[in-house]
């Protein structure tokens, strides 16, 4: 069982590759900013952040790892490159803003592959790092 740079990175960047190797087929996920209930509905969601974030860096610290769950913590730093797509009615558009995002990820796991996970972060934090909300 691995949760780390990987699957971290993958969230963040938006790279659908690597969920048929590291999530179940019936994955179960939530986090501030969507809900799966399978791998498919994973790369979608990922897909749709792909072009969103450049030159991202990423550091994890493992918590708590057990048989089978694991919980993480991870700051990911990255620029709003690109267009971000929230749902099919809205899309961010790329602020060129450089961001850091504290959270953590608690994943189980059936086997060497994820079951399920939820993600948690401030996402008010992350939009005001990035001038998305109005100012008073």
């Amino acid at each position: 069982m691995a949760l780390g740079q990987t699957d971290a990175r993958a969230t963040v960047a938006g790279d659908s590759r690597v969920v048929r190797d590291l999530y179940a087929n019936d994955v179960q996920g939530w986090s501030p900013v969507m809900t799966v209930s399978s791998a498919a509905e994973l790369a979608v969601e990922l897909e749709d952040r792909q072009e969103a974030f450049s030159d991202i860096e990423l550091d994890v610290t493992p918590l708590d790892v057990g048989d089978d769950q694991a919980c993480v913590e991870w700051i990911a730093t990255a620029t709003h490159s690109g267009p971000l797509v929230v749902d099919e009615e809205v899309v961010i558009e790329p602020t060129g803003g450089r961001f850091t995002l504290r959270g953590v990820t608690v994943a189980d796991f059936e086997g060497d592959r994820i079951r399920a996970f939820r993600q948690y972060w401030d996402e008010v934090a992350l939009l005001e790092q990035l001038q998305l909300l109005p100012t008073e």
